[in-house]
């Protein structure tokens, strides 16, 4: 990347339509989108979103899916000090009130379909004072464009600095209600920057790139492929939702040399009919992450892709990636293959034990990582903020693990026991809570189970209350408009009692071994109750 130039995404924008205008930036539905085309339509976004009354720090969110459209309002926002929120489309009625009111988001801008579950909730968020409709492929102007069809397409004079917010992901905490992550510009610069410094490649992004993006901008690791692709002038082919057979195609099609995707992802685009090495003799690196993967799973992804792959490690409050299982890792048999890798350079891990304390290595503890690309905040929740993020700029992260003699990262549980779905988050006490909902319940525990396709599955454990009857499908049905269907348990357990610590707390851990034996455990025995 062009040294002289300031980290923020409308500084790159102007750079790329200068420096190579016609150069593909977006590829959508077939359409393709050249550097100077996005950044004056990117200009005319950020003339309207001013005309309409929003000034830096204000914030906008989107609902749909996957579109040109979503990433010119990206740059816009990002090119007038707005923060944009995303909005994972699959989310119930509810979870999509809570992230408008609790972001203050002034407009929306949200795809057809998603019109009605809006209009819902709309007299439920004050802040919100107008809604767009975000066209369709296809179809005549008549929404997001018409919306800016009189807006000049001059640069924006905003002053924008690397460390301003520029993007509000929603990531769901342990209290089951989501929290607003703030990413700076910063955190789509500095992990290139970083590995530029030290000669290392073992994740990149290059001008000559064609990259499938996998996951939707509208989680943060989508968003942050995107951007670092975006950054150094590469080509982004997306797809409106992810379908196995689409990708293969886009990447005989466009030729993809890159893709970074969940492990559930390269198992279904390995599994489709036709597939042979040969049919991605373009790609050149896949990076995978978000999910366990199983062994049987990397080593045929190793045969099948026949390119470079590449883990990575990472969460929504690290911004871009923390550890990285390299290729030259990725040696069947090799031992380290089971690990995440190593810190990538300009990051630091270390473990921690309770009391904060640095664990030597081979101990299990806290994960806890310093990264330049870290996040500014939770939204409106400084506690939170601070109890993840120190002064000195360490995160503490959600799970536990262990470093080797020679730093690489093994990852044992998850300290929040958040639950993995093909890379999407999906938290206990949140599900938790819409099974206690049902009548019939009167004790559950949520736990992630492993599963060779998806990484995890969500599998409830439920004790019925005295003289109460329910079968699984019958509580599935009943938590349907209640969750997000990914949210949803694949399978239900019926227990007499959950096995539970002295102070109440439920053993998940214990849960997790008994339910994963292939022998019958007997019933766990209730804890005692303090006096």
């Amino acid at each position: 990347m062009d040294e002289t130039q300031p980290r923020t995404i409308a500084a790159r924008s102007a750079l790329h339509a200068a420096r190579r205008p016609e150069h593909t930036a977006v590829v959508c539905d077939g359409r393709a989108v050249g550097y100077r085309e996005l950044h004056l339509a990117s200009n005319r976004t950020g003339h309207a979103l001013q005309a309409a009354g929003l000034t830096a720090g204000a914030r906008v969110a989107y609902l749909g899916r996957e579109s040109e459209h979503y990433y010119d309002l990206a740059v816009g926002c990002a090119k007038t000090g707005v923060v944009l929120v995303p909005i994972n489309w699959r989310l119930t009625g509810g979870e999509v009130d809570h992230i408008l009111r609790d972001s203050g988001a002034e407009l929306l801008f949200a795809e057809r379909e998603f019109l009605g579950a809006v209009e819902r909730v709309r007299s439920s968020v004050p802040s919100l004072r107008a809604v767009v409709e975000i066209d369709r492929p296809g179809e005549p102007a008549g929404g997001f464009l018409a919306w800016k069809a009189d807006a000049p397409d001059s640069d924006l004079d905003v002053p924008v600095h690397t460390d301003d917010p520029f993007v509000q992901m929603y990531t769901s905490g342990t209290s089951g209600l989501p929290k607003g992550v703030v990413l700076a510009h910063r955190s789509f610069f500095t992990f290139i920057d970083n590995m530029g410094l030290h000669g290392s490649d073992w994740i990149d992004w290059r001008p000559e790139d064609r990259t499938l993006i996998c996951f939707p901008g509208l989680h943060s690791a989508g968003m942050a492929w995107f951007m670092h692709m975006f950054n150094v002038g590469g080509t982004s082919v997306i797809m409106r939702m992810f379908v196995a057979e689409e990708a293969v195609r886009l990447i005989q099609e466009h030729k993809i040399t890159t893709t970074w995707a969940a492990p559930a992802m390269l198992d279904m685009m390995l599994a489709e009919t036709g597939v042979t090495p040969g049919t991605f003799r373009s790609l050149r690196k896949v990076v995978y992450g978000g999910a366990p993967i199983s062994p049987g799973l990397l080593a045929r992804s190793i045969d099948g892709f026949g390119c470079e792959l590449a883990q990575m490690y990472a969460a929504a409050e690290t911004g871009s990636v923390v550890t990285c299982l390299s290729p030259a890792d990725h040696v069947p048999g090799n031992p380290l293959l089971t690990s995440a890798g190593r810190a990538c350079p300009g990051n630091l891990v270390k473990i921690v034990d309770d009391e904060g304390n640095q664990l030597p290595a081979g101990r299990i503890g806290q994960v806890c990582v310093w990264t330049p690309a870290h996040f500014v905040e939770y939204w409106h929740q400084p506690e939170a903020t601070a109890k993840t993020l120190s002064e000195d700029g360490w995160l503490r992260l959600g799970d536990a693990g262990y470093l080797d003699e020679d730093g690489y990262l093994f990852l044992c549980d998850r300290i929040h026991d958040t639950i993995i779905v093909a890379g999407q988050n999906i938290y206990p006490v949140e599900v938790e809570n819409a099974v206690r909902e049902h009548p019939a319940v009167a004790d559950v525990a949520v736990i992630g189970a492993p599963d060779p396709r998806w990484g995890e599955t969500v599998r409830a454990c439920v004790v019925l209350a005295p003289e109460q009857k329910l079968t699984g499908r019958e509580l599935m049905l009943f938590l349907r408009g209640r969750l997000a269907d990914f949210k949803i348990p694949s399978s239900y357990d019926f227990l007499d009692v959950l096995p539970r610590n002295p102070t109440g707390k439920v053993l998940r851990r214990v849960l997790r071994e008994r339910l994963q034996s292939p022998t019958p455990q007997p019933a766990p025995q209730p804890a005692p109750q303090p006096h």
